[in-house]
């Protein structure tokens, strides 16, 4: 298990060797939809947060993963909904407003792509962008 360092959890990033992972669209927007997912795992991650970059022929995919409670399959689509927070417990500075999926997926769609939410290795979450792969 990792260390936590302050309120973050350190990340471990993964890229696919041999694979060119360019992607088009806005660098901002992109790196918007990352950082969501980032806040997010961190924010839900016991310990351990991994980010993985690979490409096929078509697509580049991120999954951002983490070794938290996960996503209840019956809310897997609703998370991505505006102004949806799964945990009411949590106060709004802690938690956010239930903005960042919605506008990530809304990102991720604008760009020619997809955004979803399964299950990760440890049991967590895991979200997946799939954006087309440029050249």
């Amino acid at each position: 298990m990792s260390q936590r360092t302050g309120d973050r959890i350190p990340v471990e990033v993964v890229v696919a060797e041999g694979d060119s992972c360019e992607v088009g669209g806005s660098r901002g927007q992109l790196a918007r939809v990352i950082g969501n997912l980032l806040d997010n795992a961190q924010r839900h991650a016991a310990g351990s947060v991994v980010v993985t970059v690979a490409a096929d022929r078509r697509d580049v995919r991120v999954e951002v993963a983490d070794d938290g409670a996960g996503v209840p399959e019956g809310e897997r689509e609703r998370i991505f909904e505006r102004f949806v927070r799964l945990d009411d417990a949590r106060s709004r500075d802690d938690g956010g407003a239930g903005l960042g999926l919605a506008l990530a997926r809304d990102i991720a769609v604008r760009h020619g792509g997809t955004l979803t939410v399964g299950t990760s290795r440890p049991g967590g979450a895991a979200f997946t962008l799939r954006l087309p792969r440029q050249g």
